[in-house]
Parts: structure tokens; C-alpha cells; sequence
């Protein structure tokens, strides 16, 4: 039995979560709160299973100072995240102050019951948008991390660098991409830098491995 202690600022929400939550089998409301003080004073008292913690509760200790502080006084406590906004920012927050989980206010009744069960027994859970939200940006920073110095170029710089390696100067660049020397200047300069090369045979010999002289 899933021991539940609800937390929302709402009296209605509140009650409304009760009368749902609390005729599972598998669920038993111990009780709830109106804020974070109160949710870590009950907490303490009632030893629930899992929290179910609103986001937001003003005048009141909100959510994410109420969970940071309850998971250093009950470390093996579950806590669930309760929320209207859609947000990384918000996402990233709530998991930063220790919470198990985080669903919001808009999921189907049945995605709640499942976060709760899932937390319930020591998983994460977040709704499926956050979850390929999460793996994009795991998969972007992995990409960055993976790159060369190559790949930290911008597509102007790249496209700079092969007709520099072709042997074309400054001003035939600007000529046929329609901007200025100086603008293509600036663009040699960075780009090198970012090569950590120093001399035109050296990008040359780069740009060869990069398979950047095709003359067609």
C-alpha cells in the first residue's frame, strides 16, 4: 500500500486529488497540506511513501524549496511534482531539488496513478514530452562534446576555408560570395583560430583531410 501525503495551495485541487487517489487499491491518503512548511511538518510526522507536491503555493514555501529541503531531512522519500507549466526550466529545477518524478496538471488521470506508482517504487518518471525533451538535449550536449574543431565552425567559415585551401584570395572570396574583404578577413581569422592552424600550407594539408578541394 502506497502511503500518500497530497500537496497543493488549492482546497478544491486538494480534495479533488483525495477523491481520486485515495479509492485505489494500492493508494492510502495520510494525509495533505496547504504549503511547504506545512507538507514538511507532515511529512515528518505521517512518514508517507510518496509526496505529491504542487509546483507553485503562494503566499507559501513553493514546491521546489519545500522538496529540496524534505529529501535532506527524509532522503528515502519519493517526491512527485504536481504542475500546469510545460517548461524546461521548471523540469530541470525539480529534478535539481531531488524530486522523483514530474507530471502535470493536464495528464490523464491514469498517467498520474502511473507516476505515482512509479516513484512509488524507486523509478523516475516524467511525462513523455519531458522525456524526449531530455534525451534531445542529452544527445545535442554529447554531440558537442564529440566534436572536433572542424565541427565548431560556422557553414560560412566552412565554405570560407575550402576556397582559401583552393588557393582563391581574400578578394575573389568576396567577389563570389558577395561580401566584403574585410568580412572574409575576419572570417579566415576566426576560423584559424579555431583550427589552431597558423599557416596556409597547414590548412591546405586540413582542408585535404576534410575533403574540402573538390574543384567541380
Amino acid at each position: 500500500m502506497i502511503q500518500l501525503l497530497v500537496v497543493d495551495d488549492h482546497v478544491v485541487v486538494r480534495s479533488g486529488l483525495i477523491a481520486l487517489l485515495d479509492g485505489k487499491n494500492d493508494i492510502h491518503i495520510v494525509g495533505d497540506a496547504a504549503d511547504g512548511d506545512e507538507a514538511i511538518a507532515k511529512a515528518q510526522e505521517l512518514k508517507p511513501d510518496v509526496v505529491l507536491m504542487d509546483f507553485s503555493m503562494p503566499p507559501g514555501k513553493d514546491g521546489l524549496t519545500a522538496t529540496a529541503e524534505l529529501k535532506k531531512l527524509m532522503p528515502d522519500v519519493s517526491i512527485l511534482i504536481l504542475t500546469m507549466h510545460d517548461d524546461e526550466e521548471y523540469l530541470f529545477r525539480a529534478i535539481h531539488a531531488g524530486a522523483s518524478g514530474y507530471i502535470l496538471k493536464s495528464a490523464p488521470h491514469e498517467e498520474l496513478l502511473a507516476a505515482i506508482r512509479s516513484v512509488a517504487e524507486g523509478s523516475a518518471y516524467l511525462y513523455p514530452s519531458a522525456t524526449k525533451r531530455l534525451m534531445s538535449e542529452y544527445l545535442d550536449k554529447a554531440k558537442q562534446e564529440n566534436a572536433g574543431p572542424y565541427d565548431t565552425l560556422s557553414e560560412r567559415e566552412k565554405e570560407i576555408l575550402s576556397w582559401i585551401a583552393k588557393g582563391y584570395a581574400n578578394k575573389e572570396i568576396a567577389e563570389h560570395l558577395v561580401i566584403s574583404v574585410k568580412t572574409v578577413e575576419s572570417h579566415k581569422s576566426n576560423l584559424m583560430e579555431k583550427l589552431g592552424l597558423r599557416t596556409r600550407p597547414e590548412l591546405v594539408k586540413f582542408a585535404m583531410k576534410k575533403g574540402l578541394l573538390n574543384f567541380e
